[in-house]
């Protein structure tokens, strides 16, 4: 068999397979055919040389808003895609039950790169900035769970953002409503925290093993930190039972010091997502892969972090083998990345910033085995300053 590319020479870092090391990955007909340490150049069509690079699956992120054109956050994925090495994206609440087929049709089945859903329990989505649980009419859980159910192929989880802004006078309503939603259909329910009320103790007890809390790094008053930067004992409870916590980065969400303090008392983030979306592309998120180099300046692992955006949120999506691996079988779905090593200024969404002697840049994305060709990326929305 020839095989159709072979990316000779890199570092691999594959979490889902277990190796760290110089591998030569073939790809046949779109899936990864062959992990060895050398392979010919000779047995392929075409070869990429990746001397100096990492070769690491395509990212997987697990909070993003694409839902472009139709709602305030999205944005266009494939631009994105092509330079960040993200292969899979899952929008988180962009649609609900009202606009979802809008978002599985005009968006993810015209997108290069894979595209899945968790629906908002609001039936508006996100069409507004926020907002869309104020008014209880619009939370009808009937109809999300018939809309969640016919759609399975794409609608994978339920999402509901939690905090003063979005729920008004509505208290934990939302979640409730959005807690039945997921255990009707047997699907993981993804909770956004910020401002409260209600307060973060409240929330985690709605929260089961699979489920996600995004934004747990935040710095406003429903932090998973005491006053003193210790993490909540019913945060780390929740944590140890199987709930996911998943950065989701954002233009609002994301405090260094929170962070810092988590991860000094041994409570890891589960997944680094980028909560992408029209304001945070422009920083100080810009990408996922800065939000990954954030954390390497906080001291994590190159391969910890690689397993943050790749086979701990492909597991959470239920997508393990799938994507978030380059183990013989799966998705040829191949990230390179560059670790560039000089002093980079990284900020958090209060402008505090940290200096760290590396950052992720990507070099080429690769869906299906094929190279994803750059393109440039639409303007700012006309509501973005």
């Amino acid at each position: 068999m020839r095989f159709d590319l072979l990316i000779k020479n890199g570092r691999l870092i594959d979490p889902a397979s277990r190796r760290d090391g110089q591998f030569d990955v073939a790809v046949y007909r779109g899936r990864v055919a062959a992990v060895e340490p050398s392979i010919p150049a000779s047995a392929a069509a075409s070869v990429v040389d990746a001397t100096g690079l990492l070769v690491v699956p395509g990212l997987v992120d697990l909070h993003t808003h694409v839902y472009h054109g139709a709602t305030y956050w999205g944005i266009e994925p494939d631009p994105v895609a092509a330079r960040t090495g993200v292969t899979t994206w899952l929008d988180v609440g962009s649609a609900g039950a009202w606009n979802v087929i809008g978002l599985r049709d005009f968006v993810a089945r015209k997108s290069q790169a894979r595209i899945y859903a968790y629906l908002n329990i609001s039936g508006i989505g996100l069409t507004a900035p926020t907002w869309e649980s104020a008014n209880l009419g619009y939370l009808d859980v009937p109809l999300a769970t018939k809309m969640a159910e016919a759609n399975r192929d794409f609608v994978i989880g339920i999402k509901t953002r939690i905090d003063v802004n979005t729920v008004g006078g509505n208290g934990a309503e939302p979640l409730r409503r959005a807690r039945t939603v997921a255990d009707d259909v047997g699907m993981p329910l993804m909770v956004h925290i910020g401002k409260g009320p209600p307060t973060i103790e409240e929330v985690l007890t709605y929260l089961k093993p699979g489920d996600i809390l995004t934004h747990c790094c935040t710095g406003h008053n429903m932090r998973l930190i005491d006053e003193k930067g210790r993490p909540l004992e019913a945060a780390r409870r929740a944590q140890d039972a199987g709930v996911i916590l998943d950065i989701g980065h954002g233009a609002g969400s994301f405090d260094f010091e929170t962070a810092e303090a988590m991860l000094s008392h041994g409570m890891r983030p589960d997944v680094i997502s980028s909560d992408i979306h029209q304001l945070s592309v422009r920083g100080p998120m810009f990408d996922l892969p800065t939000t990954l180099s954030k954390f390497l300046t906080l001291g994590m692992s190159l391969p910890d972090v690689i397993a943050s955006a790749t086979a701990r949120p492909a597991a959470a999506m239920g997508l393990a083998g799938q994507v978030g691996s380059l183990a013989v079988g799966a998705n040829a779905d191949i990230a390179l990345f560059r670790l560039e090593q000089g002093s980079f200024s990284f900020a958090d969404v209060f402008s505090h910033t940290r200096t760290g002697a590396q950052r992720l840049v990507c070099e080429g994305t690769y869906l299906g085995g094929r190279l994803m060709s750059r393109a440039p990326e639409p303007p700012p929305a006309p509501w973005i300053a």
